[in-house]
Parts: structure tokens; C-alpha cells; sequence
């Protein structure tokens, strides 16, 4: 899975120490790129005890890490959503122990959710943000935390995440995707080797001198729900349930489902892929699918 990534990415510079927090989906898929590379990582997770975690930090129960573990990264990239009131967990926990730490680069993975609802336009990074869902919201409250920190960061915007294991071809399998046609409406998505390949090539740029402050990290090809799933059940050879109105299918929807449903956008790649010459390793969801299918048992 990261074998095209590592063929692309430069490793960090020599003494360069990489903490991830938050060792998610994405995560743990930076890490394991960076240890991929021979750059030394190390991830957390709430609980040592959980796969991929190498430290242990959890704001909730203010369980933090050991300042010798962490005081000397040289890059961080923090993958923690906000807390409930909006915070940022990371900058509320750590904030003074990152500014003693010997940091040249950090990431923050925020949402492209930021944007709000632009009726199916494309937004680019210098497009105004108008969040109207309450957690995209607490997002743009923690990028503007993390801009006025004081720390050198780079703000990564994130659509749809999916990889080996959480992509259309699980919901294919288990017989719990749904058809929804709704005139007009696309997502912009990306792989989770996109946004480990992104992360090196942001980090080697800034290394370089080359550092805008927000960059919208998503393939080349917004489309259909319907489109995607469609595909995906070409490549394992199912069958489809049929489609469905999303003025009828919305009336079964929890609240979550729908508030997606309600924003139409398209997420611009220019400034990453055009003006900082990223090339993705899928470009679009059909190859995304398709090595996902390498991995679908």
C-alpha cells in the first residue's frame, strides 16, 4: 500500500525526529510512511495498548506524553478533531511545551468542510470560509488556534478520507450502500497514500522555503456518490440496489448523513498538485477503488 508513496517521497533530513498525534486513520498512515522512509516516528493513540501507538495521549484524561519522548521532534503533524467546546485539544494540552520544542514544521489535518455549502462551485484556499455545521466550525476555530500560536504551521484541508479498508467497497460487501440520486450534488475525496505522500511533499517544500499557510489536499475528480459506488461493484462484481431520490432517501437519514448531504462542493488541488508540483498517486477514485480492492478480503 505505501510502495508507490515511498518511491515519490524524500525521507526527512538526517536528525529529524516526527511526532504524529493522533493515530487514526490517517495517522497512523503518516507514520507508517515516515518509518517506511527510515525517518524516525513515533504516533500516539488514547491508550498504549492500541495498535500502531507509541506513546500514549489523551487530553480527556489529561494523560500526556513524556516530555522525553516528544521535546525533541523537529516536525509534528497533530490528526486530533476539536473537543466539544471547540478547542484544540493539542494546544490547550501541549501549547507550551511545543513552543520549547525544537519544531521547523507543523501540520494540522482540518476539514475542507470549512468552505460550507458553494452549490456544487470550486473553492480554492483563498476562497472565504462559512462553515454552517457546527463541527466544521470547531475546525476553523482550531486552524485559527494553531495560526496564532506561533508555531511554524501548515494547515492541511481534508475531504472525504478512504483507504484499504474504509472505502465504498465495504459498504458494497455488506449490502449497506445506498443509491441516492440528487441532481447537481458531488464529493471530493482522497486517499489516505495521497495525504502521507501530500504531508512529505509539504514538509520538504517548507524545508526548501516554500510554505503557504493552507493547502487543500484532495484528488482531481468530484463526482457522484452513485458514480462511486457504482464502480466499486463493478470491481467486486455485485449487484446494486436501485436508485433512489434523495427527497425520499433523506427522510430516513440520521442527522449526520444529512448535514453532508446539505454542502455541495468542489475541492480545488491547484495550488498542490499545479503550483507545488504534488502528483498524486490517485488522482481519482477509480484508481483509489481499485487499489483498495487489493486489500479487500
Amino acid at each position: 500500500m505505501l510502495s508507490e508513496v515511498v518511491k515519490q517521497c524524500k525521507p526527512l533530513p538526517p536528525n529529524s525526529k516526527l511526532i504524529v498525534l493522533g493515530g487514526g486513520f490517517s495517522g497512523q498512515h503518516v507514520a507508517a510512511l515516515a518509518k517506511a522512509l527510515g525517518s524516525n516516528a513515533l504516533c500516539s493513540r488514547r491508550s498504549i495498548n492500541s495498535f500502531g501507538a507509541d506513546f500514549a495521549f489523551d487530553s480527556a484524561t489529561k494523560q500526556l506524553p513524556p516530555s522525553q519522548v516528544i521535546g525533541d521532534a523537529t516536525h509534528l503533524l497533530s490528526c486530533i478533531p476539536p473537543s466539544d467546546n471547540g478547542e484544540d485539544p493539542v494546544l490547550t494540552s501541549l501549547k507550551d511545551q511545543l513552543k520549547e520544542m525544537p519544531l521547523e514544521w507543523v501540520g494540522y489535518l482540518s476539514t475542507t468542510g470549512v468552505y460550507g455549502d458553494c452549490k456544487g462551485k470550486w473553492v480554492k484556499e483563498d476562497d472565504p470560509v462559512k462553515p454552517k455545521q457546527a463541527r466544521s466550525k470547531r475546525r476553523l476555530a482550531c486552524e485559527q488556534a494553531w495560526q496564532a500560536s506561533g508555531l511554524p504551521v501548515q494547515i492541511l484541508r481534508l475531504p472525504g478520507i478512504y483507504g484499504p479498508g474504509r472505502s465504498a467497497l465495504q459498504s458494497i460487501k455488506k449490502n449497506s450502500s445506498k443509491m441516492i440520486s440528487k441532481p447537481g450534488q458531488v464529493f471530493s475525496r482522497i486517499h489516505i497514500d495521497d495525504i502521507a505522500g501530500a504531508t512529505f511533499h509539504l514538509i520538504e517544500l517548507a524545508r526548501n522555503g516554500l510554505k503557504p499557510p493552507i493547502i487543500n489536499v484532495a484528488d482531481d475528480m468530484p463526482t457522484t456518490n452513485v458514480e462511486v459506488l457504482t464502480y466499486a461493484a463493478s470491481l467486486l462484481g455485485n449487484s446494486l440496489p436501485p436508485i433512489e431520490s434523495f427527497e425520499i432517501a433523506s427522510r430516513k437519514m440520521s442527522p449526520m448523513a444529512l448535514s453532508f448531504w446539505k454542502e455541495n462542493r468542489r475541492v480545488s488541488n491547484q495550488m498542490l498538485c499545479k503550483e507545488l508540483g504534488y502528483s498524486l498517486i490517485h488522482p481519482n477514485y477509480q484508481s483509489g477503488l481499485e487499489d483498495c480492492l487489493k486489500y479487500c478480503n
